[in-house]
This record gives structure tokens, C-alpha cells and sequence, in this order.
């Protein structure tokens, strides 16, 4: 007999459930080695991106393996919120959707139609669970009938028609929660590399309070740890702090500033120190 399986809580769920802000790290990389160091980590979620960085379904895949044994939330990004697209990741066995650049109620009900079989809400999506690990080939009883519980859908709100069409967006059933991007948000704003801008920081303040009138979560990414603070105190319900790529780039940066640039300048053929082998420079 084939085991019989449940599948884990979803992002939504482990949200409504939170006593505390749930804590995330991303995983840029596209490496399971990675996701799995990130997921061992301690924190409450783990992003994987597929917008910034080199991922397809094989490598998705491999990272959602390496992240299983551990008590964290996989959350996927996909580059974009495409009704085919979602399909795919739903059937590798996505959970948890964070969606880019919903700027509209009406993006953010057809992504729900995107994630819900069809005689639910209008639902698009395509039947193949049988084919798919998402109901574990089957091994889920009852996958068909109860698939949308199984999924949660977050859509980022990183636009300042995001923000001004928020309660719009935050008001369509079948959105679990919003994401604030400040990087794109601030870009919208011609604020371009200005994320703390003030206008930028009062833009997330106004999606952060909207859904806490709505009732729905909403998360942001912070890496400054003062500013996710700021966002944390302010309402938000999950956060971003730092990303795989980031924490190694300055990580390796920080041993080359200390060991590379304070090293004496090796010498030349005479003895004398080398005029071209300079300390490294701080970035």
C-alpha cells in the first residue's frame, strides 16, 4: 500500500498562527547547499528567489529537498505572476507563492484564479496533481478537493500604484497576505537606490497599516536591521532581513578588509616592498 501523506502548514497558516514577527533570510543563490545552511539557521522562513537570480524548476526543486528537514516555511518568488508559471511551481510542490509586482486588484484576483482549480473561485489552474509532487503523486488523500488549503498566496505591493490601489488589492479573497518591496518602490517614486527615503519609508507605513486594518499580514524586506525594526514596531508581520549572497559577499569582504588590506605589501626582486601589490581597498 502506497504511505499516505499530509503536507506541511502553509506560510498563511503558520502566520495566523505566530505569537511574534516571523523572521525570513533569502536564498539568491540558486544552491540547495545554501538553502539548507539558511534554513538550519534558525529563522522562521526561507525565501527562495526565482526573480534575481539563476533558478529554474530542477534547481527550485532541489532547494525545496534541502530545506524539508528543517521547521522552516519555504516561500518561492517567481519572476513573474503568469497563470503558466504558477501552475508549474504548484505542481513541483510550491506551497507558499510570494508574486512580484501586483499592481492591481484585478492582477491579484486572477493570480488566485491561477492557484485554484477550476469550480473554485473561478479557478484556471491545471489539473495534473496525479503527474505532480504537489499532492505527492497522489499520496495526498483528497488533493483535488481541498488543494486551495494548501496553498498560500503573498503578493508584493513595490509600486506607488501598488500602494495607492492597496486596500483594493489587500480586499480580494484569496490574497493570505502583501510584501512590501522598497527597493522597487522607491524606484517608482524616482527615489531610484533610496529605499530609506522618507517618502519611501511612509509609502511601506501606509501598505504595513492598510493590512493591518484589512486583517491580513503583511511582510516587508528590510535588510538594514534599524529599518526592519522600524517596519516590525509598525505593524509588519513577517520580515525579510538579509539574503545568502549579501551575508557571504560582506562576510568575505569583511575577513579580505582585515587580513588582505592590512598586509604589508610583499616585496620585490631588491627587498624593497612592491609599489603595485597595494592594500586592498575598502568597499
Amino acid at each position: 500500500m502506497p504511505i499516505r501523506m499530509n503536507l506541511p502548514d502553509t506560510f498563511a497558516a503558520r502566520l495566523a498562527a505566530a505569537d511574534r514577527p516571523q523572521i525570513g533570510l533569502w536564498v539568491c543563490s540558486a544552491s540547495p547547499l545554501m538553502a539548507e545552511v539558511v534554513a538550519g539557521s534558525g529563522v522562521d522562513w526561507v525565501l527562495i528567489d526565482a526573480e534575481h537570480s539563476p533558478n529554474d524548476l530542477q534547481t527550485i526543486l532541489h532547494q525545496l529537498y534541502a530545506v524539508s528537514g528543517y521547521p522552516v516555511a519555504p516561500v518561492v518568488r517567481p519572476p513573474i505572476g503568469d497563470t503558466v508559471v504558477v501552475k508549474q511551481y504548484l505542481d513541483l510542490g510550491v506551497q507558499n507563492l510570494l508574486v512580484p509586482m501586483v499592481d492591481s486588484a484585478e492582477h491579484a484576483r486572477a493570480l488566485v484564479r491561477a492557484v485554484r482549480y477550476p469550480g473554485e473561485a473561478a479557478g484556471v489552474r491545471g489539473v495534473g496533481a496525479s503527474l505532480a509532487r504537489s499532492s505527492r503523486w497522489n499520496r495526498v488523500e483528497g488533493y483535488l478537493a481541498d488543494a486551495s488549503s494548501t496553498v498560500s498566496l503573498t503578493v508584493q505591493i513595490e509600486s506607488a500604484t501598488a500602494v495607492a490601489n492597496v486596500e483594493e488589492i489587500l480586499a480580494v479573497d484569496g490574497v493570505d497576505a502583501i510584501f512590501v518591496g522598497p527597493a522597487d518602490l522607491a524606484g517608482s517614486m524616482g527615489l531610484l537606490g533610496q529605499p530609506s527615503h522618507p517618502d519611501v519609508v511612509e509609502a511601506a507605513l501606509t501598505a504595513i497599516r492598510a493590512a493591518r486594518a484589512a486583517g491580513k499580514p503583511a511582510g516587508i524586506n528590510a535588510f538594514v536591521p534599524d529599518e526592519a525594526e522600524r517596519y516590525l514596531a509598525a505593524g509588519a508581520s513577517f520580515a525579510a532581513v538579509g539574503a545568502d549572497v549579501a551575508l557571504l559577499a560582506r562576510a568575505t569582504e569583511s575577513l579580505a578588509d582585515r587580513f588582505v588590506g592590512s598586509r604589508p605589501s610583499a616585496p620585490d626582486a631588491t627587498g624593497e616592498p612592491d609599489a603595485s601589490s597595494s592594500t586592498r581597498t575598502s568597499y
